[in-house]
């Protein structure tokens, strides 16, 4: 069967007008809040060298994955909420499938690293920098941007070889799999079921091993002392809480058959743009290290900041006051003796 459709109309959140309005300043302030505290992480652990550890290594990819993640579907649905027609080309549908489920598979991945680098840091201290050394990270941080690739390859090209003959109306904010298989001509049943073993499995087995891990990382708790425990027990429940906010939905979504729910709208708006503008909040208000080091860089741009507006007083001061000049009457004539 041939493709007849070449574009794609989003239905978005709403279609009352007030809610579409107040989607537009409440994912505008989100986006905002996203973008900066994401960027104010990486530039922090870029510009601290205290923050060399690996763990804060996955912690600067994991804000720029989330910016990138976000930047695929929030731009989009904050412009929808003023456009009466929320139209999107089916190559664009099809890039915006492939982008999304690129970074969010990623992001997947660089979650169930950061947890392996828990585990060793405080399972195997002695040895931790040993394995977890620069070459083991970058190795890491490949390996998840090839995982997150192969995954949203073969969810793009099922996707693209699906007969699209109309109606073109999607029960979405963005281009997902399960809204565009419920708009193919033709039975999606085989799809339906790879996409469960592609997507599904995927959240499915990482989210297992990030309990197992964190369940062992407790399990160690009991023979360190009270001092190293709390130290360990904030850092992991930061990592846990985040886990819980991103694969809980997730799992809601890609773990069953390729049937579509009115509530699949306001569980994807957790993954695709809550997580990612909490992930910042929640990393830097239980870790000192990280409020410490962005103190440090504050307190360093003041201080630049005043040594240049001194700096600038000072040469004012100086023109104005060094004019050594004298004069002399000669005549009807003054003249300037230096």
């Amino acid at each position: 069967m041939e493709n007849n459709v070449t574009e794609f109309i989003f239905m978005g959140l709403s279609q009352n007008e007030k809610v579409q309005q107040l989607c537009f300043f409440l994912f505008l302030f989100f986006y905002m809040i996203l973008m900066t505290g994401n960027f104010l992480i990486i530039m922090t652990i870029q510009r601290s060298p205290n923050l060399n550890s690996p763990m804060y290594f996955f912690l600067s990819f994991l804000s720029f994955v989330d910016i990138c993640y976000s930047s695929v579907t929030a731009p989009k649905l904050i412009i929808d909420s003023q456009a009466k027609v929320k139209s999107i080309s089916f190559v664009g549908c099809m890039a915006q499938l492939f982008f999304c489920h690129l970074f969010g598979c990623t992001e997947i991945f660089i979650l169930t690293v950061m947890a392996y680098d828990r585990y060793v840091a405080i399972c195997k201290p002695l040895r931790y920098m040993t394995i977890m050394d620069r070459k083991v990270c970058s190795i890491l941080v490949v390996t998840c941007w090839l995982g997150g690739f192969v995954h949203s390859f073969i969810q793009t090209i099922l996707t693209v070889q699906l007969p699209f003959c109309g109606p073109n109306l999607i029960d979405h904010y963005f281009c997902d799999v399960h809204p565009l298989l419920k708009l193919a001509c033709t039975d999606t049943k085989v799809v339906g079921l790879i996409v469960i073993a592609n997507s599904g499995m995927i959240s499915l087995s990482c989210f297992v091993i990030l309990v197992g891990s964190y369940i062992v990382i407790l399990l160690s708790f009991k023979t360190r002392s009270s001092e190293g425990r709390r130290k360990a027990l904030s850092t992991c429940a930061s990592h846990i809480i985040v886990v819980i906010l991103f694969f809980v939905p997730c799992l809601f979504i890609y773990l069953r058959p390729s049937t579509t729910f009115t509530e699949d709208k306001m569980v994807a708006v957790f993954y695709t743009i809550i997580t990612p503008m909490l992930n910042p909040l929640i990393y830097t208000l239980r870790n000192m290290e990280v409020k410490n080091a962005m103190k440090r860089l504050w307190m360093e741009k003041l201080v630049v900041r005043n040594k240049r507006g001194s700096g600038a007083n000072l040469n004012g001061i100086g023109i104005a006051s060094v004019v050594p000049v004298s004069k002399r009457i000669a005549g009807n004539k003054s003249v300037i003796i230096p």
